[in-house]
């Protein structure tokens, strides 16, 4: 169950009270969820100072995507573990604070895994991610999860609200056939395109207006070339970005069937009540189960190498929608 960040930091400090806390944690959540929040405020607890300061203390030790490629580099993993086995400044905790650690390359993630099984004496390792899907299982094994949940809920962007236009016009259908479930994959389909050409377009105009301010240098080619690169491996995380928030639609979907079934008054989609209480009534709870697997198996394919993406949807929305 997803917490708030006040709930999550109070069950941790109770843990640290009780000298449980865990080497290493993964908090997860959507953007604006408080996941650096949470951190922050469990380093100044372990450090013994305020908050707001903690993350300049010489013993925290921040890694982030940098590379041109946006993600965290093998090189990027040594440096840090070179400093978590070195004695603390101060004396006293070593924290290691990995943002966006789904961006690790699988050669870092590798070469991180035995930090995480036997971390230095005294260091606590804190693992912050949107999308913990795209993480190594080998990574998320050795992790306690932390997932939080957002305090105010974020407005649907355009793309999300034309997908749950769709959803609310296919549940009109109580016996969906084929025709009107492969309506459902085209509209699906068609967001994510042209949500792809926006983003391309969009990171096309930036590239070329650096192009244009760095042309005359005289190390612009190879300049410009890392900014190809960049600006190719941005196209990719907004595009991957967009395609999470697009299944999160899905999911919430069937999962307000299941809470509508239960009597929950939270709802993730509330202005869409009337339909998803319309489905929990026509459906039994075995049945939305497995339409939630069905795109929780989904959500697990489009992160697998080599998976055709049309035909991991299809599949799975004949699962879900059927």
């Amino acid at each position: 169950m997803a917490l708030t960040t006040d709930a999550a930091f109070q069950l941790l400090a109770t843990a640290h009270a009780q000298d449980r806390l865990a080497h290493a944690y993964l908090i997860t959540g959507p953007a604006g969820s408080g996941k650096l929040a949470l951190a922050t405020r469990l380093a100044g607890l372990l450090l013994g100072m305020r908050d707001a300061a903690a993350l300049a203390h010489p013993d925290v030790h921040r890694v982030e995507p940098e590379s041109k490629s946006r993600r965290i580099v093998i090189e990027q993993i040594r440096d840090l573990e070179r400093v978590l086995h070195m004695r603390s400044l101060h004396g006293g905790k070593k924290i290691g604070l990995l943002l966006d650690a789904d961006r690790l390359q699988p050669q870092a993630a590798n070469a991180f895994l035995k930090t995480l099984e036997e971390p230095p004496a005294g260091t606590h390792l804190f693992l912050l991610s949107a999308q913990p899907e795209q993480i190594l299982e080998t990574i998320l094994s050795r992790c306690l999860e932390v997932p939080l949940r957002l305090m105010e809920k974020r407005a649907l962007s355009p793309a999300q609200r034309t997908l749950l236009d769709a959803l609310r016009a296919h549940a009109c259908h109580e016996r969906p056939q084929i025709p009107h479930i492969f309506g459902l994959v085209r509209d699906f389909q068609n967001l994510l395109a042209e949500s792809k050409e926006a983003i391309r377009d969009e990171t096309d105009a930036a590239y070329k207006a650096d192009e244009k301010h760095y042309k005359q240098a005289s190390d612009a080619n190879a300049w410009l070339d890392d900014r190809e690169d960049y600006y190719k491996a941005l196209t990719e995380a907004r595009y991957l970005g967009t395609r999470s928030d697009l299944l999160a639609i899905l999911e919430h979907w069937w999962a307000d069937a299941l809470r509508q079934q239960q009597g929950s008054p939270e709802l993730d989609l509330p202005e869409c009540a009337a339909d998803t209480a319309a489905l929990a009534a026509r459906h039994t709870p075995a049945q939305l189960l497995r339409k939630t697997a069905a795109l929780e198996q989904l959500r697990e394919n489009f992160n697998r190498t080599g998976v055709q993406e049309a035909l991991a949807t299809e599949c799975a929305f004949i699962a879900a929608f059927g």
